[in-house]
């Protein structure tokens, strides 16, 4: 069975960093590509960054130069280091396995997802 659970999300002021961390379990890590997806209130989900399985990464472009995604193999981890975080930043955050086609980065709001971690940017 497959297991994802976020942690590391908070209430942040606006410039302010977080780190999220993300324990995977029940199926090949190593060889599997991860996700970090994010929802706002009234908004979708919204694909955030993706590593592969190679360690090569992709990012949403309003997040580039301000996030980077890394993974530890050896402890099925995956890490989301938020920099000069933004009120638009503001969502639950999930990690998802494999490879999920997100057209324009907008994703299926029904995929099977964990529980998330919050991270609310506010003064």
């Amino acid at each position: 069975e497959v297991q994802l659970v976020e942690s590391g999300g908070a209430l942040v002021q606006p410039g302010g960093s977080l780190n999220l961390s993300c324990a995977a379990s029940g199926f090949d890590f190593s060889q599997s590509h991860m996700n970090w997806l994010r929802q706002a209130p009234g908004k979708g989900l919204e694909l955030v960054t993706r590593i592969y399985d190679d360690g090569s990464t992709y990012y949403l472009k309003s997040v580039q130069g301000r996030f980077t995604v890394s993974r530890d193999n050896a402890k099925n981890m995956i890490y989301l280091q938020m920099n000069n975080l933004q009120s638009e930043d503001s969502a639950l955050y999930y990690c998802k396995e494999g490879f999920i086609n997100c057209p324009n980065s907008w994703c299926d709001e029904n995929l099977s997802r964990g529980q998330g971690t919050q991270v609310t940017v506010s003064s």
